[in-house]
C-alpha cells in the first residue's frame, strides 16, 4: 500500500505541475460557458444580432431558453467533447514517459509496474471525475447568472446524475486508449484511436446499431440526436464494461512485459 499510494504521489505530482491539467479544465468549461451563451442568444435574439450574435444557429441547438434545454445541451456535448479531453489526458499520463524519454527510468524503478499502472489509472478517475464535478458546478452559476426559466432541483439533480453517467461510461473506455500510448510509445496513437471511435460511433448510430457498439453508447445515454436513454439497456454497459474489462488486462500486460531498453 505504501508503494501504491507513493506512485500514487508521484503521478499527482506530474499533474499538478503539468499545463496539461490547466489546459484540459479550460477546455472542459468551454462547455457550460458556450451553453450559457447560446441561452442568452436565445433569451434575447435582437440584443444578441445587434451584438454580431447569430441567433439561428443558436436556435438549431435548442428550443427555448430555459433549463431543460440548458442541461440537454450540457450532457450533449459532454458525451462528445468529453471523450476528446478524457482520451486527451489519458494519452497525456500514459504517453508522457515516451515523449519525456523518462521510461527506461520507469520501468527500473524497484516499484512493482503493476502498481504504476494502476496508480496512473486512479490518478485518471479522479482526475476525470473531479473534471465532471467542477463543470456541473460551473454549470449551475452560468444558468443562474443567466436566469433561465424551469429550474428545478429534481431536474439539477437528474442532469448531475447523466454527467456522472457519461463520465462513468466514457471512463471505462479510456484503457485502450492508454494500451494505445503505451503500445504506440506516445500521444499520437492514442488520439488517432479516439478520433477513429468518435466516427465510427457516428456511423454506427446512425446504422441502428449504436447500442451495441461501445464508443456511441455515452452519446445515445446523454440523448443526442433525438436519441433518448431509452435505447440504452442492459448489453449497452455489458459491452461498454467488457471494453473496459480488455482495456484494462491487455494495458497490464503490455507494462509488464515492456522492455526495459526499448
Amino acid at each position: 500500500m505504501n508503494a501504491f499510494l507513493a506512485a500514487l504521489w508521484a503521478e499527482t505530482l506530474k499533474a499538478r505541475r503539468s499545463r496539461v491539467t490547466w489546459g484540459t479544465t479550460a477546455g472542459f468549461l468551454i462547455l457550460p460557458l458556450i451553453g450559457g451563451l447560446f441561452m442568452i442568444i436565445l433569451k434575447n435574439p435582437e440584443q444578441a444580432r445587434a451584438l454580431g450574435l447569430i441567433s439561428v444557429k443558436a436556435q438549431l441547438v435548442g428550443g427555448t431558453a430555459d433549463w431543460p434545454a440548458f442541461w440537454s445541451l450540457l450532457t450533449q456535448g459532454a458525451a462528445v467533447g468529453g471523450g476528446m479531453i478524457f482520451a486527451f489526458i489519458t494519452a497525456w499520463v500514459f504517453g508522457r514517459e515516451f515523449s519525456d524519454h523518462t521510461v527506461k527510468e520507469l520501468l527500473a524503478l524497484p516499484t512493482r509496474r503493476e502498481t504504476i499502472v494502476g496508480a496512473k489509472f486512479v490518478l485518471l478517475a479522479l482526475w476525470t471525475l473531479g473534471l465532471t464535478v467542477l463543470v456541473f458546478v460551473v454549470a449551475l452559476g452560468v444558468g443562474a447568472a443567466v436566469g433561465m426559466p424551469g429550474w428545478s432541483l429534481g431536474l439539477a439533480w437528474a442532469s448531475g446524475g447523466t454527467l456522472l453517467l457519461i463520465a462513468w461510461l466514457l471512463m471505462q473506455l479510456m484503457p485502450l486508449v492508454a494500451l494505445a500510448a503505451s503500445a504506440g510509445r506516445g500521444y499520437l496513437p492514442p488520439l488517432g484511436w479516439a478520433l477513429s471511435t468518435l466516427v465510427f460511433a457516428q456511423i454506427a448510430v446512425v446504422l441502428g446499431w449504436g447500442d451495441w457498439f461501445p464508443w456511441a453508447v455515452p452519446a445515445l445515454a446523454s440523448g443526442m440526436a433525438g436519441l433518448g436513454a431509452e435505447r440504452i439497456a442492459l448489453h449497452s454497459y455489458l459491452v461498454v464494461f467488457l471494453v473496459f474489462v480488455v482495456g484494462m488486462a491487455a494495458t497490464f500486460a503490455w507494462w509488464q512485459r515492456a522492455d526495459q531498453a526499448r
